[in-house]
């Protein structure tokens, strides 16, 4: 079937769908979200047992893995964004390696309303960055001996959910 043309004064027509904002001017702006770089900020691969800690186990090591995410504006559209990776295993109380990746990307955002700028900022850059960040740790633990640690996909979304319920339960201890 063809399409019907539209009516090009019809309310609606010639806005972009997804939520566009529109400029002073009345221009309309398409909302974009781009990576303009990604770098590894800090990396730190730890085997204080080696070459002990190598050797194969009955039992699979205790795998503790920290995730934290910043964001810091660098002008109006561009934003820094730090994705944290901090994964520790032991094995009998010692510990077999303990992995520090530190991870940005520098995005430029433009042309979303202010109130999707947290969730972008924190759970959308993070989700473009964890693939990278994931496949350096693996990495890291494989070159230091060890099996490569695959850290399961992450949830920033509930990640995101959680600090702000702990943001909310501050502000009303210290209003009270």
């Amino acid at each position: 079937m063809a399409k019907e043309p539209q009516d090009k004064n019809a309310p609606g027509a010639g806005a972009p769908a997804g939520g566009s904002s529109t400029t002073g001017n009345g221009n309309t702006v398409q909302p974009s979200l781009n990576i303009l770089a990604q770098y590894v900020k800090d990396l730190s691969f730890e085997s204080p047992g080696a070459p002990q800690s190598l050797r194969s186990r009955d039992k699979a090591p205790g795998i503790n893995i920290n995730v934290n995410v910043n964001a810091n504006p660098l002008g109006d559209k561009d934003y820094d964004v730090v994705l944290t990776l901090n994964a520790k295993a032991e094995a009998e109380k010692n510990v077999l390696f303990n992995v520090e990746l530190v991870y940005g990307g520098v995005f430029r955002i433009d042309g979303f309303q202010q109130e999707h700028m947290l969730p972008l900022l924190f759970i959308e850059c993070p989700r473009l960055l964890f693939p990278f960040a994931r496949q350096i740790i693996a990495d890291a633990t494989r070159n230091g001996g060890f099996p490569p640690l695959m850290i399961d996909p992450i949830d920033f979304a509930r990640m995101f959910q959680q600090r702000m319920a702990e943001e909310q339960a501050k502000s009303k201890v210290q209003v009270s």
